[in-house]
Formats: structure tokens, sequence, C-alpha cells
């Protein structure tokens, strides 16, 4: 499986009028319809998706040269982003709420968490993996492809300039963070992030960081060392039956080898 550069990450549109989103029953013939990117975030759904046994199509967009996202995509959502999904007349995008509302809707009492400690555990991690983690190692992304695309002349000064800028001001951040996730594993006996004996919400929304912090990581031993804990949890995700379909089905995707 391929590892490509994707920074982007779409926003939340069609929201339904009733907060409380009815659960229903699984169906016989897809309803949802994940609009994918190749190399996205949309890799998280594939793997919900696997897990709850749900029928589901997909529609694949191709990356242009520039690694950009077709235009095809602003019809489905005015920001042309990935993931997004249509379900009926809705369509949703952002990662985080595609997850919590294919969960509520479609999830039953399946993959979620129980009682208080693990809700909140769950809820933490689920909006820590895009509001803390992925911004630094997007930042990361962008401080690579700037040099690369500046004018011939000054890309070595470029390049100086920002791995500089990694080593002090980025490296000793995602350090921090790979300790918090190295300690909060190594806690969990059952090997979730909530503590519960199966994935959950903060483990769909945290793999697809931990699959892109492992890849960077290969090609730096700046940002955290061998990670046992997070390659472990990563390993044993790779061998659900339904990751592997979910891997399958997506076709190019961020895949550590672990």
């Amino acid at each position: 499986m391929l590892s490509q550069v994707n920074i982007e990450e779409p926003m939340l549109s069609d929201l339904s009028n009733d907060p409380q989103l009815p659960v229903q029953p699984q169906q016989s013939a897809p309803a949802l319809t994940i609009h994918h990117l190749d190399n996205s975030r949309s890799q998280r759904l594939f793997w919900l998706l696997e897990e709850l046994e749900l029928p589901y199509e997909v529609k694949n967009y191709k990356r242009g040269p520039d690694q950009r996202a077709p235009k095809e995509l602003v019809e489905v959502h005015p920001l042309g982003k990935s993931p997004i999904i249509t379900d009926g007349d809705l369509t949703l995008a952002e990662s985080g709420a595609i997850v919590e509302y294919i969960l509520q809707k479609y999830g039953g009492t399946k993959l979620q968490p129980s009682g208080d400690a693990a809700k909140v555990t769950d809820l933490y991690y689920t909006h820590y993996s895009e509001g803390s983690l992925m911004p630094l190692l997007v930042n990361k992304i962008i401080f690579s492809i700037i040099p690369q695309k500046s004018p011939i002349f000054v890309r070595p000064l470029l390049k100086s300039v920002f791995q500089k800028v990694e080593k002090v001001l980025l490296h000793p951040e995602l350090k921090k963070h790979i300790e918090l996730i190295e300690a909060h594993l190594k806690k969990q006996t059952s090997g979730w992030f909530a503590g519960e004996e199966h994935p959950t919400a903060s483990d769909f929304m945290m793999t697809f960081p931990l699959e892109l912090l492992i890849l960077q990581s290969s090609k730096t031993s700046a940002t955290g060392g061998d990670m046992p804990e997070i390659r472990k949890y990563l390993k044993r995700i790779h061998e659900r039956p339904a990751y592997k379909k979910a891997m399958e089905k997506a076709g190019e995707t961020y895949y550590a080898e672990v």
C-alpha cells in the first residue's frame, strides 16, 4: 500500500434537524456512500463500516499531479475535501462527525464505551486525534513540502530553515504527544483507547494519525524512538479481519509496517 501526502480535512454539512438520531437496523441494500479520495482520512470509515458489517457503496476520487483532490468532490461538498458520506438526502463531512453519526445511527450498543470513565476517555481521544495530534503531523508534512516547491536557488536555504524549525519547535511537541499516547496505551490492558474489549470511536479516529506518525518516524529518529506501544496497537488493528478487508477496499492508504 502506498503512503502519500494528505493535508486536507473537511467540514460538516447538512445535519439532521433532529439531534436525536434514531438507531436503524442493518440494511440489506447500501444506504451509505463513502466519497473516497485515495490516501486520505476516509480510510477510517472503511474500517468502521466493516466492523459494523454495514453495507455501503464507494465512489472513488483520484488526486491530481499536485496531490490535491479533484474538482468533482466540490460537487458533493462545497469544500471539496475527503472524507464525505452521503446517506439518503444527508451529506456529511468531517471524519469525527461522520464516525459519531454512523455509530449513533447504525451502531446501536455495538462498539460503544460502557461506564462514565470509558465514555470520557473515548470522547477525549476522539477529538484529540484531529484537534491536537494531526495538526503537528500536518505541519511536519508542510515543512517538507515548502522547500520542494520553492524556486531551486532558495531550496537549500529553506530546507535548512525548516529543518531547524522542526528540530526546535515541532519535534519536542511531538515527543510530548508520543509519550502521552505510549503511557495511555501501556495502561490499557484491553489494548483499546477507551479500555473496552473492542474498538470504539476513539480507535477509529486515532488509527489514521498513528499510521502517519509511524510512517513519518521511519524518516527521522527525532520524534519518539521505537514507540513500542503504538506499534503494538497498530499491529493489533492490522490483524483484525475487518481492517484487512477495509484496506483492500480503500486501495491506496496510509499503512505503516509495524
